[in-house]
């Protein structure tokens, strides 16, 4: 018998998405068509051989299923599916891990049955307060002893422990069996932590985690895999809602999706899979592309040739990996491929920058047309490319630039207001901070005339950093319990600080005494109501912000709301003798370790694409498929080139299906960096249509020599070096 499903295998720009919507419109393409494929016979409403009439979309669910890789790829894909099919069919587009979420949480009575769990609402955890928590829980048992044999922080301790449980639920191993697979990985080399240790948190922070209703990823993953998908009432329901299912890139797809698949085309759903030889980008980090693989042998498989031919991927991929696979061979790279190559690493970013400020301003290629593409980036070269390109009127876009919340001045200003107007918190506030907020908290929008945008330079502050200090030096009253801002009278010499500042601070002084007043007689609801009060007091004021500000402001009410609703949980299952203001304490705290970041949406541009130079690492920029006519590869001598960019997961070869427990060795390790540096280089070259520059500098920016593995690409193209 024939397969009504596809199995799409291209490289990079071969066309794998399209011809993907290409087959679901093909399958809708005719009523007979569509129902002969998709209408359930089993269940006997109509005679075989009838065509029934057209799905009634609005009395069935979505019939479905679109999955993607990350959120980017997931809007542009269901999209894409909707456009082509003018919304006619009904289309639920999510990623892997968004759908098990979902379908748990949509399932939750059914879990509470079988597992017998309390009766409550379930409440997603974010990874930050999933990390704070499971270290309260295990501080008692990770002591110091045990942190001086793993040869890591607390910290980074404990998100190594929740990461294997991520791990395992990815690769459809229940937490029991964790230690087990571990202790094989690891044979004698357990230089770091006993299995069955590790395991043994991991049981308790999951049960802890379930008698309180809290989820996180790698229990949500388990939930589906171990309880959901093999239980009966489920697979029916799954059955009735999805009679198809599309699947974008799922090289980058964990063990769990095939399962998924597997379940779905066992009840007579059709699938469309794309897969990426020269993917797996999320490899080490859940995703197993091999497993996966295997659903191949279910499907008619479809090979797409190479990439388009404007891409240098045909021209260059082979030449490429034998130059880096092989050093001794003695082989020169077209002129297409040029090198800037400089003694240290902060000539280098100049010398990029500058080469890129040239060709733009030369109208040899738009902003638009050109990507930045490095193993990582520090903020030093962040600063540098972006503040150099800038100045020479060159916007620039940093994919997935998630700077902690603490870094923006606004929320670091709110944050000082609250330890101001709660009690007890005066230990968090110290004097510049008080400035700074004073600066913030008196800004005012001006919208130039005949203009209706607002930058950050349209904002202007009634009270300058300068008197802000002043004020701070003179009229703030350090207290561990009650901090205070005296008038500006207590200042003898007020006059200087002048009219406009001075009304400015009677106004925030005024406000401040105005919601302690209301704390104290108990009228503010929550901290987050007042975050809420003071953004409109001072901040909103009726005007439109800056992007970025927005962002940052409703990561932070978004967090905060998180926060305090984790907190009431708690408190109702076991509650704790603390201070009133502990967990405004411990908020504030958390922000300020900077582990929270703004990821705001929308991420894509409102209208046409923003003229703007791309600056990415390779794991960003791989995973947002995008493609460029000149690639900038910046630190080209550095050896994370070989890893990436990004750090594997640690014990992640463990979990991968066909090898689950087999010890990880240094041979491992070197070949599976061989492979991961082809598709790299493969993946790069397919996205680069005319230019790639190779950027080095002898010395990296702790002084070291870089001796990575392109380097014998940078010697290849040396004679027509820019110095």
């Amino acid at each position: 018998m024939v397969s009504h499903s596809v199995w799409i295998v291209g490289s990079s720009r071969s066309g794998k998405t399209a011809r993907l919507v290409e087959q679901f419109c093909n399958w809708v393409k005719s009523e007979k068509q569509y129902h002969e494929l998709f209408y359930t016979k089993k269940q006997g409403r109509k005679k075989a051989g009838h065509i029934p009439e057209f799905l009634d979309i609005k009395q069935t669910e979505p019939g479905v299923l679109v999955l993607a890789a990350n959120d980017d790829n997931r809007r542009e894909l269901g999209d894409t599916i909707v456009t082509s099919t003018l919304g006619k069919y009904p289309v639920r587009a999510k990623t892997p891990l968004g759908f098990f979420q979902d379908e748990v949480i949509l399932f939750w009575p059914l879990l509470i049955n079988s597992l017998n769990l309390k009766a409550q609402f379930p409440v997603r955890l974010r990874p930050e307060t999933e990390q704070e928590l499971a270290t309260k829980l295990w501080r008692s048992q990770l002591d110091e002893e045990i942190l001086r044999l793993a040869g890591v922080n607390e910290s980074r301790m404990v998100r190594r422990i929740l990461d294997l449980l991520q791990l395992a639920a990815y690769s459809g191993i229940p937490c029991e069996d964790i230690a087990q697979i571990l202790a094989r990985g690891l044979g004698e080399n357990t230089t770091t932590l006993e299995p069955e240790f590790l395991a043994s948190l991991l049981l308790d922070w999951r049960n802890w985690c379930l008698e309180r209703g809290l989820l996180t990823y790698g229990i949500i993953t388990e939930l589906y895999s171990q309880h959901l998908l093999s239980d009966r009432n489920y697979q029916q329901h799954l059955a009735k809602r999805y009679q198809a299912v599309l699947a974008d890139d799922v090289d980058d797809y964990p063990s769990v999706a095939r399962l998924l698949f597997e379940l779905l085309l066992d009840q007579g759903a059709v699938g469309a899979f794309s897969y990426n030889p020269d993917g797996a980008v999320r490899l080490g980090l859940g995703a197993d592309p091999n497993y996966v693989e295997g659903l191949a042998g279910r499907c008619r498989v479809e090979i797409l040739t190479g990439p388009p031919p404007e891409s240098l991927g045909e021209q260059l991929t082979k030449q490429m990996v034998e130059l880096v696979t092989e050093p001794m061979v003695l082989l020169s790279l077209p002129e297409i491929v040029h090198s800037i190559e400089t003694t240290s690493r902060a000539q280098l970013l100049r010398q990029t920058a500058e080469e890129i400020a040239n060709a733009i301003q030369s109208q040899q290629v738009e902003a638009e047309e050109v990507a930045i593409i490095a193993p990582g980036l520090d903020a030093i070269a962040r600063y540098t490319l972006v503040e150099i390109l800038v100045k020479q009127n060159i916007q620039v876009q940093s994919l997935n630039d998630q700077r902690p919340l603490i870094s923006s001045p606004i929320i670091r200003a709110l944050l000082t207001m609250l330890a101001l107007v709660y009690p007890g918190l005066g230990r968090l506030v110290e004097r510049d901070a008080v400035a700074e907020m004073l600066v913030v908290l008196s800004r005012k929008q001006q919208i130039p005339e005949n203009s209706s945008l607002l930058t950050p330079n349209s904002l202007s502050a009634d009270i300058d950093p300068v008197r802000a200090g002043l004020i701070a030096d003179y009229c703030f009253l350090p207290h561990p319990d009650r901090p205070n801002l005296l008038p500006v009278s207590a200042f003898e010499r007020w006059d200087r600080i002048g009219y406009a500042a001075t009304t400015a601070y009677n106004e925030i002084l005024e406000w401040l005494e105005q919601q302690r007043s209301q704390q104290e007689l108990r009228l503010i609801p929550s901290p987050i109501s007042l975050l809420d009060r003071a953004i409109q007091r001072f901040l909103w004021n009726g005007s439109n912000l800056p992007y970025e500000q927005l962002a940052a402001l409703r990561e932070l009410l978004e967090t905060a709301q998180h926060y305090w609703e984790i907190d009431t949980r708690l408190r109702q299952i076991a509650p704790v003798e603390t201070t009133p203001y502990t967990t405004i304490i411990e908020f504030i705290q958390l922000l300020r370790r900077g582990t929270i970041t703004a990821n705001p949406y929308p991420l894509r541009p409102i209208g046409g694409v923003r003229k703007a130079v791309t600056l990415a690492t390779i794991f960003q920029y791989r995973s947002s498929r995008r493609s460029h006519r000149w690639h900038f590869w910046l630190d080209a001598g550095s050896p994370l080139w070989a890893k990436g960019g990004a750090a594997t997961l640690f014990g992640a070869p463990f979990f991968l299906r066909d090898r689950l427990g087999e010890p990880w060795t240094a041979e491992d390790e070197k070949l599976a960096e061989e492979q991961r540096l082809r598709r790299i280089l493969a993946d790069l070259l397919s996205r680069v249509s005319e230019r790639v520059y190779l950027c080095h500098s002898d010395l990296a920016v702790n002084g070291q020599e870089q001796l990575g593995p392109l380097l014998p690409l940078v010697n290849a193209c040396v004679t027509h070096s820019v110095m």
